[in-house]
């Protein structure tokens, strides 16, 4: 620490903080970078298959999340290490891009560092390692997109689609109920699906929970369903042939934005007040009820004056309507959103077959339905559980099977699953590298054994013995040439997982693969860390 003084003579402290960082160079940097990376992999290793364990989270204020999802699992960690951070944002690009298979793409990445680290043990520049990774990547992709099979998703009522969806919720807690909710998930995609563009507007798929009942009471809502109820208890419960005042602006009188005083000295002068605010009241009411709207859904709140004059005007009203919910509703009924009362007008109302008050169970719990809405088919799905921790899983769940009927109506190869895919590359990548004469050689044959680890994983998870069934599996692969044979997690008693009926998109599988070997080079190319000492 020192004194200096600034141009005009004023006394500041300089503090010398770089004796206490802590650097790290060459071969301990990358060995430090792989130990923090490969510790985030092996904790959801678990986790991965049908048979995966879950995972409890529980966050600084109590709140617990129980759920085997890998991208919830990583993102609820309070990761430290910025190194281990990558393998987070990795899984997060695999929810975005593709919304299933966040546990694999880590486990993946985790097994790619492993055998780099015995590669590096060897003397072998991280460069080549590098190399040889991604020519095997290639070589592991090709041959994925010639063993995918194309699928008819119209076939047998949408059969694919369910089974798709089917083997996405198989590792989840709702995995007893996985044909129920992956017939919901396939009607909901389906309903706002534009089959000529193959393209699917997630946004109009509102997922929306509620606590109490049991997972088996989830059902579809064909239409937008909304946690509110109307602002008073005695305004009507149907609206149909609804046109819809979507407001962005409070039912109140306009405040000043300075500070301000009102002085009552009479009577005459608080009638006077008063008579202004009704005045207020009753032409916002006029100017709604003028434009043609029959009922009025307001973002935000209004006092129990405006809402008694809107029950005497007969104009049903819902408010503190939060704004995913306005954006969803314009987008469904075509209203515009109005964010003051003088620029309603009656092309900017929504329309709607009919806007109803349902009431669940016996708690009197009241939510909104709005039906059969002008501009889009807009679908809901009401998920109920015993506790939150259900619900929120279930919802997790079900947002992974929606993504994997997305990605099947836009390409509709799927590869098959139980670790047959990783394990038919990794075949491929072994013939591959015999063909390499450089040092990469040795890189692409540890790709191999990386892929070879997912299959070995699924088997350690299902109690089985990894080393016999990956070797069998491979055995026969080889003899039988069929690219189907992996691990019989369910043990049904066939490793061909054509008959078993599971299987994954391409897209996801082939993303995997990509976002691993990408992360992994990138943690192979860092050889200088600079960092606190405490870390």
């Amino acid at each position: 620490m020192s004194l200096a003084f600034d141009d005009y003579g004023r006394p500041y402290i300089i503090l010398r903080d770089q004796g206490q960082k802590k650097r790290m160079k060459g071969l301990e940097a990358y060995k430090s970078n792989i130990l923090a990376a490969k510790a985030i992999a092996n904790t959801l290793q678990s986790s991965l298959g049908p048979k995966g364990m879950d995972k409890m989270l529980v966050s600084p204020d109590g709140d617990v999340s129980v759920t085997n999802d890998g991208a919830t699992i990583v993102e609820k960690m309070e990761i430290q290490h910025p190194t281990a951070k990558l393998l987070v944002e990795l899984s997060q690009s695999q929810d975005a891009e593709i919304g299933d298979g966040t546990t694999g793409v880590v486990v993946l990445a985790g097994k790619l560092l492993e055998q780099a680290l015995t590669l590096l043990d060897k003397g072998i520049h991280p460069l080549k390692i590098s190399d040889g990774f991604d020519r095997a990547c290639d070589v592991a992709i090709k041959h994925l997109e010639q063993i995918a099979e194309e699928i008819d998703i119209q076939a047998n009522d949408h059969e694919a689609l369910i089974q798709a969806a089917c083997t996405a919720l198989g590792s989840k807690v709702v995995s007893k109920r996985k044909r129920e909710l992956g017939k919901i998930a396939v009607t909901a995609v389906l309903d706002v699906a534009d089959l000529t563009r193959k393209d699917v507007n997630l946004d109009l798929i509102k997922i929306q929970t509620k606590t109490g009942g049991s997972v088996e009471d989830t059902r579809l809502i064909s239409g937008i369903l909304i946690d509110k109820d109307m602002s008073h208890p005695q305004m009507q419960k149907e609206v149909t042939d609804a046109k819809i005042c979507l407001l962005t602006c409070p039912f109140e009188p306009p405040k000043p934005k300075t500070k301000h005083n009102i002085n009552i000295s009479n009577a005459e002068d608080y009638n006077k007040l008063y008579q202004q605010e009704q005045q207020y009241f009753i032409d916002m009411v006029k100017l709604v009820k003028n434009s043609g709207a029959n009922i009025a859904l307001c973002q935000w709140g209004f006092d129990d004056e405006a809402n008694h004059l809107l029950l005497q005007n007969d104009l049903p009203a819902v408010r503190w309507v939060s704004g995913t919910d306005v954006e969803l509703i314009a987008m469904a009924t075509g209203a515009r959103i109005i964010p003051r009362f003088q620029e309603i007008t009656p092309e900017k109302l929504g329309k709607a077959g009919s806007i109803k008050e349902v009431q669940f169970g016996t708690s009197n719990e009241r939510m909104l339905v709005i039906e059969n809405c002008q501009c889009t088919k807009a679908v809901t799905i009401l998920i109920r559980g015993g506790s939150q921790m259900i619900v929120d899983e279930a919802k997790r769940s079900i947002h992974d099977a929606i993504c994997v009927i997305r990605n099947l109506i836009k390409d509709n190869r799927i590869v098959y699953g139980g670790g047959s895919a990783e394990l038919a590359c990794a075949l491929q990548v072994l013939q591959y590298a015999d063909e390499v004469s450089s040092v990469e050689q040795y890189a692409v044959r540890s790709f191999a054994d990386a892929l070879e680890g997912i299959p070995s994983c699924l088997a350690d998870n299902c109690g089985l013995n990894p080393i016999t069934s990956v070797a069998q599996a491979k055995s026969r692969q080889l003899s039988e040439k069929n690219p189907r044979i992996g691990i019989d997690c369910m043990d049904l008693g066939t490793t061909d997982m054509k008959e078993q009926r599971i299987y994954e998109t391409l897209s996801s599988k082939k993303q995997q693969i990509q976002l691993a070997t990408q992360v992994v080079k990138m943690i192979l190319k860092i050889d200088d860390v600079i960092a606190p000492d405490d870390y």
